[in-house]
């Protein structure tokens, strides 16, 4: 653990205040400084900042971060639902969550979790099993990600599938088509987001085109369904294959290896539940 540091000049705040580093954070609440600061940004805390821009944490912010990390464990409540569940129990005003960036692209999402972990794209890319030229384009919005390299992007950079869509807004309950919020997948996939903000689930509506999928087997922690409305799905868990048809439903642990595609000629059409949502 490291020492705190007391308070001076080069902190701003008038007070004797002993402060925390975001590593001694880290380990105190169990979480990565990315997360930290990925929280910081919601709004969750404002750490304070010395003259060299260095985050500095007081125990209340580490008691906040503790009750956030209760919420996703235990929960599996996003960050924005997170922050969205705090500010309407008053631990935190309302006036500190800063406003949601307007259609931020999903490269700048990928670029800042990356260069936030101090990592170079040869690094990133090869921890996460994708070319150095691909998370470059993807980092650039050149080109989409398959649904197994989403999981395998968020699980690596600690981030939620969820916030790929942006969802910081307050839970709408009502959500009508022309309001979801939508992601391209890859080739011919498209994922609509039926519901946000204090979730338990990830509710998705799959529009998958003919001869096109997940791209490749991936897993993660939680359950998840998912009904046919129309068209065709092969899906593959552990190797064991079941083509679903218009009516079928599927129910199964996600750490199991899954993959999947539209064997049809049509397009297929597929309600999918995630939970908790998948990191």
């Amino acid at each position: 653990m490291g020492t705190a540091i007391k308070n001076s000049d080069h902190a701003h705040s008038g007070e004797a205040t002993a402060y925390l580093k975001i590593g001694d954070v880290a380990e105190m609440v169990g979480i990565s400084a990315t997360v930290i600061r990925s929280w910081e940004r919601l709004g969750l805390i404002r750490p304070r900042r010395t003259d060299s821009k260095y985050r500095l944490y007081t125990p209340d912010d580490v008691r906040l971060l503790q009750r956030a990390r209760f919420l996703r464990k235990e929960r599996g409540l996003n960050a924005p639902a997170i922050v969205d569940l705090l500010v309407r129990n008053g631990d935190i005003p309302f006036e500190t969550r800063p406003p949601a960036p307007k259609n931020e692209k999903l490269g700048v999402k990928l670029r800042r979790a990356r260069t936030e972990q101090n990592l170079s794209l040869n690094e990133a890319a090869s921890a996460i099993g994708i070319s150095p030229g691909f998370l470059s384009a993807l980092e650039r919005s050149q080109m989409s990600a398959s649904v197994g390299t989403l999981r395998k992007l968020a699980r690596f950079y600690s981030i939620n599938v969820l916030d790929m869509f942006q969802p910081s807004e307050t839970n709408p309950y009502l959500v009508r088509p022309k309001d979801r919020k939508k992601l391209a997948a890859g080739r011919g996939v498209h994922m609509e987001l039926l519901a946000w903000g204090n979730l338990i689930m990830e509710p998705h509506l799959f529009r998958i085109a003919p001869k096109c999928g997940s791209g490749e087997s991936y897993s993660h922690n939680g359950e998840e369904f998912l009904y046919v409305f129309r068209g065709e799905l092969l899906i593959s868990l552990a190797g064991r294959q079941f083509r679903l048809r218009g009516g079928d439903s599927l129910y199964f642990d996600s750490s199991t290896p899954h993959e999947w595609h539209n064997p049809g000629t049509r397009e297929t059409l597929v309600l999918w539940i995630n939970t908790p949502p998948t990191f």
